[in-house]
């Protein structure tokens, strides 16, 4: 309990008696002592005192003491002593602080005739009747122990009923293994007062004060001694008078701990040079031989100088030292004290430790090598501690074990003694392979090169903050970014908060029928190898993990007493652990992590899922009776709990008026309503684009409540994990409406979600969550700055390639696509302007050169022997990518640009709806692109390209008017059979390539069907085809045999007339893409009526004329 000082309002020595007046040498009680006087002089109730060393808790001593005493006070002032009526016991836990208060209160005390026994193991000539005349009495725990064991059936206990105040000083002794001589003495000293026997004496009504430096549990401690409230006091740092200064020092390990101790003693001087400023120092040793050790290496190096010691600043010091070697009956200690070095250890008779404590005391012996017996207690003039090494022999254990925290403080406290010094200086000298590496090694603390700097870091900082082992802070720091609720429930199954828990025999069926889950209640199941539910539960881990499952469903199977325990257990420690991996995650910025950490946090607070169907267990006066009798009449909600009807509730739970009323009334305890808008802003800031978070408080916070309610509020990027703002709102004290601006990078390519999450510190199903998906801005304008080069065997004015600027390409398209034109045979092809007998010269693209006619038809000739005949198929196979990579490679190197925009209406498959998109320049082409070519000089052509779909659908588009139609089946077979009344083109569905020549200005398309002129049919079935197809006698039927329905039909017309004048200077290249590529077809443009001569190679013409 803390407690509140009044620094103005220090009690005066004359607030005392004047008989006790002449026990203080000073004339007011610091602010400490004033705030305990009234309750150590004016009260008789039990105490418990945790005050820094050095802050002058031995005066609390002597002010107990005083009032005991005051009962001898008559009504004149007069102080009359009765000796031995009433006794006082000090306990300490060494033989010198003992001796120390047998030294001073026999002074202080000695004149109002008090008498001062000691009883340790120094002092064996005492009597009973000496233990009975005395009026305080002080031992060690062991002493009095054995006392009051001796001879109790001859009057050894007969001096118990004269007890009336029991001193405790440094009562964490209890912690060590010495402390259980302490626990027996206090205890046989209260279960003797409550002897009615006793009732008449002073001990039926003992009073007894502990004190120490370091009490970690003081209510614990207070409900031992029966201490009420006003009794507990507790202070902290800042009451030490004396402020120290600590510094850490690590040095190289050693082969064993010996060695390194040994070693140590090599550093010892250097430090006390550096930082004791020739005052005294005191240095703790963990082993007697140790201390011996150090002061004989200092007194060795102290002799190296001479007459000039460091350790002896006069003539006079000297000769003092050197008459008190001459009476010291330790030779190897009378070396030592004449160049100012002495050590002091248990082993050391009474005499040689009177006298190296007074000399130390006059300042005249300036270093003090010595073991922990000095660190309780001992007010000796020490400027300087240093601790050699931090860890000590145990001899019950024969191992070096670290010092506990206690003892360490205990030892800082000895130096800068008021009123020897003002201020102190403590050197701990340790390993520098030890913890602080581990540490730094897993990023929470931070070190400099040489290790003399320690700064913790935000790890460091959550693990001190939430009380959480080394260990299980590991597993956080390990835990993977996107962590998920399961990967969370993992981490918190192997902490070491839990690792007590213990998997028992009897247990496992029950653990393996939760597993086997067969009514489908468990979220997560321990699995095997393979990937199924594990048929045994065989470690700890998994215990815990099955446990904390089935805590959370709300309706656990467990209902052993042990298993319960641990189970509760596992609950309020993981959700700690759960908090600590929220803050971590916020601490690294992981999105996911940090809500799931969240998330499952609250949720093993409540024992709940969040998708629970018994969420309103989590309300005051609801269990699970109640809340599966409002799950079976529909209400799970906190809302339809509000609307649900009072006496409706009281029926189906089968109790009273007004049981329905308080229900509703729970809701009360709930947090305040909030309404969450995330809203895309326009504009940038700082380069980033904004989104606006908006919280709206709906309802009223409830005054009657005192209870605070808070949220998390987390925006992130679901894609990239990252969390792009938060922050924690107490949600009764918000300013409504707030609002919070997030900054973030619009994407460039691809979508991305941000999700905006409000989570409750407490409740669970009520948390708030919003989703923004952002695109990225659709920029279909291109243009280019300067023309590109063009190929002299192009004519790029009339071939106009229009590509949707969205990749609607799926992957798995894509790849058969590619799949195809590998199957597809490629030609490398020559220049065709280079002569026999030069180099050829490569173009930037290696698969497009250019070759003379005769070499692509020897070419074509060996390649076409090789190729095997394809068979004839009547479904629609899938495309090509052959023509879509030519048209790159060509489309890559000319660049072609348009000096007019032309307008496209794009008929998407999902909606059917045409959407008109504006194309600036036409760039490579992809799946949906059309090749048109474009009239030389006339506008009044209209080009219409009618595409059949792979479902016999035939979409139409108009470039003129950007009009989109969709025919249906009938009205495709009509448009068919006018084409064929007209003798139009019939190309057939795998028509890849047209070759058009010069034709007059009447004139008609044909196109042979498919593999009508089938190179492996015999010689005569071929001419009569060819002849039937040239004469225009060619059936319908004929037609059909190859190709029953015609995919593509190009139709060109100038004022309603079917064919179009194209130009004579120059060919006219169209290509047109279809489903269906697996086979090469060429048409050609005839006048009618004129006989042309047949070209056995007019389909090469072809590839050379479009090449």
């Amino acid at each position: 309990m803390g407690s509140h000082m009044d620094t103005y309002a220090l009690k005066a020595v004359t607030d005392l008696p004047a008989p006790f007046r002449s026990a203080f040498s000073f004339r007011y009680f610091n602010s400490l002592q004033s705030e305990c006087f009234s309750t150590c002089y004016l009260s008789d109730v039990n105490m418990v005192i945790s005050a820094p060393t050095g802050s002058g808790k031995t005066v609390l001593f002597e002010l107990c003491i005083m009032r005991l005493l005051s009962k001898f006070i008559n009504g004149d002032g007069n102080f009359t002593h009765h000796k031995g009526t009433l006794k006082t016991i000090y306990i300490a836990p060494s033989k010198a602080l003992v001796q120390e208060k047998v030294r001073d209160w026999s002074q202080k005390l000695g004149p109002l005739g008090i008498n001062c026994l000691e009883l340790t193991g120094d002092n064996e000539h005492y009597s009973i009747k000496n233990i009975q005349d005395a009026d305080i009495i002080l031992t060690t725990p062991e002493k009095f122990d054995a006392v009051t064991r001796y001879r109790i059936t001859d009057g050894g206990l007969s001096f118990f009923s004269d007890i009336a105040l029991v001193l405790i000083d440094e009562v964490h002794l209890l912690n060590d293994p010495r402390g259980a001589a302490l626990e027996a003495i206090v205890s046989r000293i209260k279960m003797l007062a409550r002897n009615p026997e006793m009732k008449s004496s002073s001990l039926s009504l003992v009073r007894l004060l502990a004190v120490s430096a370091t009490i970690p549990n003081i209510n614990d401690l207070a409900e031992w001694l029966m201490a009420p409230t006003q009794g507990i006091k507790r202070f902290g740092e800042e009451m030490r008078p004396v402020k120290l200064t600590t510094k850490v020092f690590g040095y190289t390990p050693a082969k064993n701990d010996f060695l390194f101790e040994k070693r140590l003693q090599n550093y010892i001087f250097d430090l006390l040079m550096q930082f004791s400023g020739g005052k005294s120092a005191l240095i703790f040793c963990s082993t007697r031989k140790g201390a011996q050790e150090a002061a004989q290496r200092l007194s060795q190096i102290a002799m190296t100088f001479g007459h000039s010691s460091p350790f002896i600043k006069s003539r006079e010091q000297q000769e003092r030292l050197r008459e008190a070697s001459l009476s010291c009956s330790d030779k190897q200690m009378q070396s030592y004290i004449l160049y100012g070095v002495g050590y002091h250890n248990g082993g050391l008779s009474l005499k040689d430790r009177n006298l190296i404590e007074g000399l130390f005391l006059n300042g005249d012996l300036q270093i003090l090598c010595t073991t922990n017996t000095l660190a309780h207690g001992i007010n000796l003039p020490a400027h300087t501690v240093v601790i050699k090494s931090t860890q000590y022999f145990n001899k019950e254990k024969g191992i070096y074990m670290e010092y506990e925290r206690s003892m360490v403080l205990q030892m800082c406290g000895r130096a800068g003694r008021p009123p020897f010094d003002d201020t102190g200086m403590v050197i701990i000298m340790t390993r520098k392979e030890t913890k602080v590496n581990e540490l730094s090694q897993y990023q929470m603390v931070w070190t400099d090169e040489d290790g003399f700097l320690l700064k913790p870091l935000v790890p460091g900082k959550l693990m001190t903050k939430y009380y959480l082992k080394f260990d299980t802070m590991k597993h956080i720091i390990q835990a993977p970014a996107n962590c998920s609720i399961e990967d969370t429930l993992h981490i918190i199954c192997r902490a070491e908060e839990i690792s007590w828990i213990q998997l028992r025999r009897n247990e496992k069926k029950l653990l393996n029928d939760i597993n086997n889950d067969r009514d489908g209640r468990l979220r997560f199941h321990i699995l095997d190898n393979k990937g199924k539910r594990k048929k045994r539960i065989q470690t700890r881990e998994e215990k815990i993990f099955i446990l904390a499952n089935d805590c959370l469903t709300g309706d656990p199977l467990v209902h052993d007493l042990s298993m319960s325990q641990d189970m509760n257990s596992i609950s309020t420690n993981g959700s700690r652990i759960a908090k600590c991996m929220k803050e971590y995650f916020v601490y690294k910025k992981s999105y996911r992590g940090a809500l799931n950490s969240t998330l499952l946090a609250k949720c093993l607070h409540q024992k709940l899922w969040e998708d629970s169907p018994y969420l309103l267990k989590q309300l005051p006066g609801i269990g699970m009776v109640t809340a599966k009798a409002l799950h079976s009449m529909g209400v799970m909600s906190f809302d339809s709990l509000l609307e649900a009807d009072s006496r409706k509730i009281e029926l189906v739970t089968g109790r009273k008026y007004p049981f329905g009323n308080h229900i509703k009334d729970s809701l009360l305890s709930l947090p305040p309503k909030i309404e969450m808008v995330v809203t895309e802003t326009r504009g940038q800031r700082m380069g980033k684009s904004k989104l606006l978070i908006t919280l709206t408080r709906l309802s009223q916070t409830v005054q009657s409540t005192n209870k605070k309610h808070y949220a998390d509020m987390m925006v992130g990027i679901e894609e990239d994990n990252i969390i792009l703002f938060y922050e924690k709102i107490r949600l009764e004290d918000f300013s409504s409406p707030y609002c919070a601006t997030v900054l973030y990078s619009s994407p460039q390519i691809g979508m991305l979600t941000i999700k905006a999450d409000l989570i409750h510190e407490e409740f669970i199903g009520i948390d708030l969550h919003e989703k923004v998906i952002i695109t990225p801005p659709l920029d279909l304008k291109v243009t280019h700055k300067h023309r590109p080069k063009e190929l002299s065997s192009f004519h790029p004015k009339d071939v106009h390639i229009i590509k949707d600027s969205v990749d609607r390409t799926s992957r798995a398209a894509t790849n058969e696509l590619i799949e195809n034109s590998i199957s597809m045979p490629s030609f490398k092809l020559i220049d065709e302007e280079s002569e026999d007998d030069m180099p050829v010269v490569e173009t930037e693209d290696d698969d497009c050169k250019i070759i003379t006619e005769k070499t692509v038809f020897d070419h074509i000739r060996t390649k076409a022997k090789s190729l095997p005949v394809l068979p004839l198929s009547n479904y629609t196979p899938s495309p090509s990518l052959e023509a879509f990579t030519r048209i790159r490679k060509r489309t890559r190197e000319m660049h072609l640009e348009l000096d007019n925009s032309i307008e496209v209406s794009e008929v998407q498959e999902s909606s059917k709806t045409p959407r008109s998109i504006r194309y600036h320049e036409f760039t490579e082409p992809e799946l949906d692109m059309h090749t048109i070519i474009g009239p030389p000089d006339n506008n009044s052509y209209q080009i219409d390209t009618e595409i059949w779909s792979a479902e016999g659908m035939l979409a139409t588009e108009h470039h003129q008017n950007n009009e989109s139609r969709i025919l249906t089946e009938e009205a495709i077979l009509r448009h068919v059979r006018k084409f064929e009344a007209q003798e139009s083109c019939k190309v057939p569905r795998n028509t890849q390539y047209h070759e058009f020549t010069e034709p007059e200005q009447n004139m008609h398309i044909t196109c042979p069907p498919d593999d009508l002129f089938d190179p492996m049919k015999d010689a005569d079935t071929l001419a009569t085809e060819r002849q039937n197809f040239e004469s225009g006698t060619l059936t319908e039927e004929t037609i059909l045999q190859h190709d029953k329905v015609p995919f593509v039909c190009v139709s060109m017309t100038k004022n309603d007339i079917q064919c179009p004048v194209i130009s004579s200077s120059e060919s006219k290249v169209k290509k047109l893409l279809s489903p269906s590529l697996h086979k090469r077809q060429f048409c050609s443009l005839e006048v009618p009526g004129e006989v042309k001569k047949e070209n056995p190679f007019r389909g090469f013409q072809s590839v050379f004329s479009f090449l």
